[in-house]
């Protein structure tokens, strides 16, 4: 669950390392290398089953302005793939002791680097940038409950665990996360607000500024087709009077009927008040 805790600086640190890795391997500074070309990456988390965050990652190298401009002759797939396995390699942060243990967090064995283009991704089948999309999103569906079954929302007191319909296994879990998140050592990573999440305050889908378009631009897209839609289906004329209610004079006063039952209704002398038949 600690790994969970730190899997986001993880993944953070080793995107600074990939860009030193890249321009190592090209001969230039990190500096220089902006002029020649960019790291652009998609990564989203996903839970295994046994409650461990790992990611799956598009990582390309485009020119220097991004996806419309093409990367330089010398940034290749096999200079990628060497560059990200030299990074994950390297990278590691340093957790909190516990018990007189140091925790450090680096990446594991399971590193699968593959060419997206090559006939080892896709079953060997032609691949589009729809199809690569399909993947990433494949793993950006599936969040926690994948681990912990339907708990989708923060913990107020660890006694709600035993109400929830979630396997033992997941109840364990989760109770140790919330446990952990009473040392005073961890407090700063806040592990009982995130214990529904196995401890992981990460986001599940991030991207690098110009892998793609920005989530502005989707938001402004949504909006424009929800206009559209809305104007499309009521199809308003300029300059159109919509009448929303109408009023009619009825009269003033009573008619004859309430008269009538407005005075059936008047207390007779020296009676309680009570209406005479």
């Amino acid at each position: 669950m600690l790994w969970n805790a730190h899997a986001g600086a993880l993944w953070r640190r080793f995107s600074i390392y990939l860009r030193r890795e890249v321009a190592k391997r090209a001969g230039l500074s990190q500096r220089r290398l902006r002029d020649h070309a960019r790291v652009s990456f998609a990564k989203v988390a996903e839970y295994q089953k046994r409650g461990a965050v790992h990611f799956h990652a598009v990582i390309r190298l485009d020119g220097p302005a991004g996806g419309d401009t093409p990367p330089p002759a010398w940034a290749t797939a096999d200079l990628l793939t060497d560059a990200i396995e030299a990074a994950a390699t390297k990278v590691r942060v340093d957790g909190p002791t516990l018990d007189g243990r140091t925790h450090t967090f680096t990446f594991g064995r399971q590193l699968d680097v593959r060419t997206i283009r090559s006939a080892d991704f896709n079953d060997g089948q032609e691949l589009t940038e729809r199809a690569v999309a399909a993947y990433i999103a494949k793993y950006a569906t599936k969040g926690a409950e994948t681990a912990t079954g339907a708990l989708d929302r923060p913990l107020k007191f660890a006694a709600e665990l035993a109400q929830l319909d979630i396997s033992d296994h997941a109840r364990q879990l989760i109770r140790t996360v919330w446990t952990l998140g009473a040392r005073k050592s961890l407090e700063h990573l806040r592990l009982r607000a995130w214990a529904h999440m196995l401890g992981f305050r990460g986001h599940f889908s991030t991207k690098s500024r110009r892998y793609s378009t920005t989530l502005g631009a989707l938001r402004d897209a949504r909006a424009e087709w929800r206009r559209a839609q809305a104007a499309a289906a009521t199809n308003p004329q300029p300059d159109t009077t919509y009448v929303l209610a109408h009023w009619v004079f009825a009269g003033t006063g009573l008619s004859a009927a309430e008269t009538w039952l407005a005075a059936s209704l008047e207390p007779a002398p020296g009676t309680e008040g009570e209406p005479t038949a």
